[in-house]
């Protein structure tokens, strides 16, 4: 049964959610025939006084059954399925008694929904309760009435961020907000409170049901408000570029919705949210967001074997810009960090980014300042390899050189003890060649951050073939450890982020060597749903080192024998950089020039330079082609065995380097298009551009035999 009813002496029902088999209450269709059951219980209730809505478990409320969503085809059954859970909220709020929601943890989605629909919302003071609307990130909209109810209860501008950023917030800033009316201490506190409220507001009603009611700071007809919904529409088109429709959905449903009664209201947010579960996008981003992010953090790709992990004392060779941001994520959980650089100067350098980031922390009220000492207190800044004693972890953040990494991983491992694991945060030198100087390979991986390190969610760990399972599993322990999201891949140049990532910048660097209009490389790049276009991109990573790695590429296959495959985007970086000296944003010129004050511009030259207004290419073809080189050299990865899971691929294409998030990554992107489609379009791009969007055999073959890249996950958790 999932719902506990019970009478107190008072006349008060408790109605205490407790969902059998789950760790967390969720809404689906347990929920919807025991809300049906205890609602006609509680109608035909002859001296009820009021309502408790509570749970049993840890948390309120998950959310909706995502399972039940992502195989939903038939819109007309989604819409009359949240219209009749919409009606129960109704009936609830409508009951003619107080109702309060005693939230004791986070009630998050379609658990915030039914807070809302009560008439007092008591929340328990804890950082562990959470409330807030996290659908848009899963590419849908709050169905069960939190569009109608939220803009209503604290107004259309105050709502919209919660409804279409999926902004999350503690009890204290959601009573501030007005989400929330009360903070109790503990559980008992909660319960007490409920009580006490419902016994002094007898005549409890919601605003909206009142004579007279009017939407706090106006509805869209307000002059105030219609100055704002004027320019909402392209603010929001400037961020999405049209590729999420759940923003767009929420926005509708919020100005539609506030024109007319709550019921009308209902009606059409269950229309938007039954166009949104039966499109591509919210299949992909719950498949990518939900099914595969947690299959990843669930230790999809961890050995099975070794305990889980954990590291005290980590060692960063490198106090630059990755290396402090990896340091600072380390002494951030707890870690001792010894932060090493050739000169102390240099390492107290590093240690001031640190420094930089908890005073912002401590400045906005996100940490106390004693907290934010402590985590200072663990780095260690120094340039004696001495200091390294003791630690299990060392992590080398040094210049992608192959023989100053060879270099420091000596001087290091000479100050390790046996089990400790040395790691590379190379992305591009192979660990296999990177390990033949260490003392203990087996000992030995990559851990691939991303910059800057502090803020970015994806670490790449590489194993190469001599690293053992033990290390494997210590390294995701330790990224799991310092809140990052894993993903394993095998050993190869570049690994599959950088590889597959730099195909992407390629791709827009050739567009102009073959004459297109940089401008229109880069918003082809944001429109396909990039986060930024591919010439600005060249200039972030630099195109001085793009040509080191280049040379350092040389090197090594010629020393294999091979050849250094040519690229038609090369010429124009080398041209960039020895002819023009514009090697990227850090020497202030590259494609773009980046003044002392406001914002960068593409250098004028460059339409000079290269433009042909006569070879101007479609938008969408400059798409396909910078979607399309990505999802095919991540198959070369799995035909390699570079990549060994969808969700590695998919994941780490977001979280690594941003592909276009409405695709679900670079797999899903392929299996929304339609494998075959994919195939055919492929053929066509290769016929025009080269060898680069040749299918793959083993593409072709999954395409005859009508198999995809869809991650086929077992029943799901609540969401």
């Amino acid at each position: 049964m999932y719902f506990k009813y019970e009478k107190d002496q008072d006349n008060i029902v408790t109605l205490t959610m407790d969902q059998p088999g789950r760790s967390a209450n969720m809404m689906g269709d347990e929920f919807g025939k025991g809300f049906g059951e205890v609602m006609a219980k509680l109608q035909k209730e002859k001296d009820l006084k009021g309502v408790i809505v509570a749970s049993a478990k840890n948390t309120f409320m998950a959310g909706g059954d995502l399972d039940k969503l992502y195989n939903a085809t038939d819109a007309g059954e989604v819409f009359a399925n949240g219209q009749a859970l919409k009606q129960g909220f109704r009936e609830l709020e409508t009951l003619g008694v107080p109702v309060v929601a005693a939230i004791n943890g986070a009630a998050l989605g379609g658990g915030l929904e039914l807070a809302l629909a009560t008439h007092h919302r008591i929340a328990i003071n804890d950082p562990r309760v959470e409330l807030g609307f996290p659908e848009v990130t899963l590419g849908l909209l709050p169905g069960g009435g939190g569009c109608v109810r939220l803009p209503r209860m604290i107004g259309i501008q105050e709502a919209l961020p919660y409804l279409s950023e999926g902004k999350r917030v503690k009890a204290p800033v959601a009573l501030e907000a007005g989400i929330v009316d009360e903070l109790a201490g503990d559980r008992d506190d909660l319960m007490a409170r409920a009580r006490k409220w419902i016994i002094n507001n007898p005549n409890a009603r919601q605003p909206w049901d009142q004579k007279g009611f009017k939407i706090p700071g106006g509805d869209p007809r307000n002059p105030k408000v219609a100055q704002l919904l004027a320019i909402a529409p392209a603010m929001l088109k400037q961020r999405t570029r049209g590729n999420m429709p759940a923003p767009q959905a929420i926005m509708n449903t919020v100005i539609e919705g506030t024109q007319v009664d709550v019921e009308t209201a209902a009606r059409i947010e269950s229309r938007y949210f039954a166009s949104l579960v039966t499109g591509q996008v919210s299949k992909n981003m719950i498949s990518a967001f939900w099914y595969q992010l947690n299959a990843i953090n669930g230790g999809n790709s961890r050995p099975q074997g070794p305990d889980t992990w954990q590291a005290t004392k980590v060692g960063i060779l490198g106090a630059g810009m990755m290396g402090s941001g990896i340091a600072y994520c380390a002494a951030s959980v707890g870690c001792e960090v010894v932060l090493k650089d050739v000169s102390q100067d240099n390492a107290e350098k590093g240690k001031a980014y640190s420094r930089t980031l908890l005073d912002k922390k401590v400045s906005k009220g996100r940490m106390k300042q004693d907290k934010a000492d402590a985590v200072l207190a663990r780095i260690l800044p120094t340039d004696k390899a001495a200091d390294l004693k003791g630690c299990d972890l060392v992590i080398e953040a040094v210049f992608e050189d192959r023989e100053l990494k060879a270099k420091v991983t000596e001087e290091a491992e000479a100050q390790l003890d046996e089990q400790a694991i040395f790691a590379s945060n190379t992305s591009t030198l192979p660990i296999t060649g990177l390990a033949r100087a260490s003392a203990r390979p087996g000992n030995f991986v990559g851990l691939h951050f991303f910059s800057p390190a502090d803020r970015m969610p994806l670490v790449e760990i590489i194993t190469g073939e001599q690293t053992s399972g033990e290390t494997l599993a210590r390294a995701f322990d330790f990224v799991k450890q310092i809140r990052k999201t894993p993903i394993v891949v095998n050993d190869s140049r570049g690994f599959y982020t950088s590889r597959v990532f730099s195909t992407y910048v390629q791709e827009g660097i050739s567009m102009l060597r073959e004459g297109q209009d940089p401008q229109r490389i880069e918003s082809a790049g944001l429109q396909a749903g990039m986060p930024v276009g591919p010439l600005a991109l060249s200039d972030e990573v630099s195109m001085s080192l793009m040509m080191h790695i280049r040379e350092q590429t040389r090197k090594d296959l010629e020393a294999e024998g091979k050849q250094v495959p040519e690229h038609p985007a090369f010429g124009i970086v080398e041209e960039m950089v020895k002819k023009h000296e514009r090697p990227g944003k850090a020497a202030g010129k590259g494609f773009y020039e980046y003044p002392a004050e406001g914002k960068k511009y593409l250098w004028p030259e460059l339409r000079k330079l290269y433009t042909d207004p006569q070879r101007a290419l479609p938008y969408q073809e400059m798409m396909d082609r910078m979607l399309f080189v990505q999802s095919l050299e991540t198959i070369r990865c799995m035909d390699e065995g570079v990549l060994e899971s969808i969700p590695d691929a998919n994941i780490g294409s977001i979280f690594g380097w941003g592909f276009a998030p409405q695709h679900g990554g670079v797999l899903q992107f392929i299996n929304g298009y339609g494998i075959k489609a994919f195939v055919a379009r492929a053929r066509e791009l290769e016929k025009t551009y080269g060898d680069r969007f040749a299918p793959p055999a083993s593409l072709v073959k999954r395409a005859e035999k009508g198999e995809d890249f869809t991650f086929r996950p077992g029943k799901s958790k609540a969401a």
